[in-house]
């Protein structure tokens, strides 16, 4: 009987043990993926930001909804790339539509076990404001 109760309880303990461990190891799988995508967000925006008022508001190219090719980010692990999808949507201002622009950068993507995440930054992009103070500093003209 005594070994009987060992046994149930040490099943008991490496079941629980095993349960937790996976559990670790799912929330490790989204820490991960939700610091690649902050990062993918940021490299995103700081391109963005790196663009002249022109080239933001180009509605051939930039305005709208697009899907960010992200092969160039991830050059040296093409596996990386093709598990995360960045959505870019620029749109002009309601209030400011020659002026400004919204951007909303989106990442999507799932984690080992097949659950969807996703990551969202909101921005604006202003005419002659900061982003193209910067721009026109590191790009003077002729």
């Amino acid at each position: 009987m005594e070994v009987v109760m060992a046994t149930a309880v040490m099943a008991l303990g490496i079941s629980t043990s095993i349960i937790a461990m996976q559990r670790g190891f799912k929330q490790l799988d989204v820490a991960r993926g939700t610091t690649l995508s902050s990062q993918i967000l940021q490299s995103e925006i700081e391109r963005v930001r790196m663009m002249s008022w022109a080239a933001v508001s180009d509605s051939s190219t930039m305005m709208g909804t697009r899907t960010v090719n992200l092969s160039t980010m991830f050059s040296s692990d093409p596996v990386l790339a093709a598990k995360f999808t960045l959505t870019r949507t620029i749109t002009a201002d309601a209030t400011r539509p020659t002026d400004a622009v919204n951007i909303v950068l989106s990442v999507t993507w799932k984690t080992y076990d097949g659950r969807a995440q996703s990551r969202k930054f909101h921005t604006k992009y202003i005419k002659n404001g900061l982003y193209d103070y910067y721009y026109t500093l590191a790009n003077p003209a002729p």
